[in-house]
């Protein structure tokens, strides 16, 4: 059983005047902000106001780095040179680092976004590449990534801090990874059900993969993505039963 668990969510997904998620009933539950930094979703506008808000609020600010990809949403992927990744997602983190700097904070942590988050679960290049960012920028940021994957195994052997992350409201391969969007019921929107889900994970027991059998996922920190039908019911949900059930909800980056 886990002592604390991290419940974070992807946050500032908006972009100008279109809005996507309820930022600030999210930053009002969850205990880590994944932000947004321009490339797949957010402006500048946007990122000053979810770092302010984090602040207010005690949420831990954590740059959610992707492909350059707004029509996209970051969720395809882009065969980018490495070399010029590495530069992106620095980039980016600097872009957010100046907003939370601005709201009296830092960034945290950093967590690939979409497309990205799922092709370094795997792809040797470009896990090197977001780690050789990481490296360069700030190694003693934390970064989020899936357990088991090529980006932690990176990551860790460069010395990094990874951080095992599981989600709340997606489903899993037998293999741990995430089903593919594109498949129905690749997304979970029952409440009461991805509740019991995590209240699981919390405390080491297995859950259902897609295909029926058992998974045990390992993880110190939870994702309720802000785009999820319902996620603030679903946060607020699964914060409320991982504490009925013992688990303090905190951030994992002190």
């Amino acid at each position: 059983m886990m002592n604390a668990m991290d419940l974070n969510s992807d946050l500032g997904e908006g972009f100008g005047h279109w809005t996507l998620g309820d930022d600030d009933a999210l930053l009002g539950i969850v205990t880590s902000a994944n932000v947004a930094c321009g490339f797949h979703a957010s402006d500048a506008s946007i990122m000053r106001r979810v770092c302010e808000r984090a602040v207010e609020c005690g949420v831990a600010i954590g740059a959610q780095v992707g492909y350059r990809d707004l029509p996209g949403f970051g969720r395809r992927f882009i065969d980018i040179e490495p070399q010029a990744l590495t530069q992106d997602v620095i980039y980016q983190i600097g872009a957010l680092e100046a907003f939370a700097r601005v709201a009296g904070s830092r960034v945290r942590y950093v967590k690939p976004h979409g497309a990205l988050y799922n092709a370094i679960v795997r792809h040797e290049e470009q896990a090197a590449a977001v780690v050789q960012a990481i490296v360069d920028y700030d190694p003693t940021l934390p970064v989020l990534g899936l357990p088991g994957s090529v980006w932690l195994r990176r990551a860790e052997a460069a010395g990094l801090t990874g951080v095992r992350e599981a989600f709340a409201d997606r489903a899993y391969t037998p293999e741990g990874t995430l089903v593919s969007r594109r498949l129905a019921g690749a997304v979970l929107d029952d409440a009461d059900e991805i509740a019991r889900r995590c209240v699981a994970i919390a405390m080491g027991e297995p859950i259902a993969d897609a295909e029926g059998g058992s998974l045990t996922v390992t993880a110190g920190s939870i994702c309720v993505h802000g785009d999820t039908a319902g996620a603030v019911d679903i946060a607020r949900s699964v914060k409320d039963a991982l504490a009925t059930a013992g688990v303090n909800v905190a951030p994992f980056v002190a």
